[in-house]
């Protein structure tokens, strides 16, 4: 069961390191959404996490986010989006809500395939 071309974009709170999961107190939230994420990224899928403390720039050029900020200030993070959509924000998705993008990115790729054999009706192969 893979992603390939899935884009998972994390935008974090501000954190002491790129994912949060260091120092001497590690919040179990925290190290479980770094889980998540490697286990999404072990299946295929792109993940690129933006921590607000190091990388501000993405916050304010992602017009969803920056937009979830001026909505509902620090609050909306973190924010996750899977392509241009908003998966969660406020919170990290827990790894069911992450399987389900698996699942329905499965879906759509499949969907084709099951009805057509892989050919698309006009393009000449069929």
């Amino acid at each position: 069961m893979g992603v390939a071309g899935v884009e998972v974009r994390v935008f974090d709170p501000p954190l002491c390191c790129a994912s949060g999961v260091c120092g001497p107190s590690v919040d179990p939230a925290l190290a479980q959404a770094a889980a998540d994420f490697a286990w999404l990224a072990d299946r295929g899928a792109t993940v690129a996490r933006f921590n607000l403390a190091q990388e501000p720039a993405a916050f304010a050029t992602d017009a969803k986010v920056a937009g979830l900020l001026a909505a509902f200030g620090d609050g909306a993070l973190p924010a996750v989006l899977v392509g241009d959509t908003v998966l969660t924000y406020g919170r990290y998705p827990s790894r069911e809500e992450l399987a389900e993008v698996i699942e329905a990115t499965n879906e759509l790729v499949a969907a084709p395939d099951a009805a057509t054999g892989g050919c698309v009706p006009g393009s000449g192969c069929c």
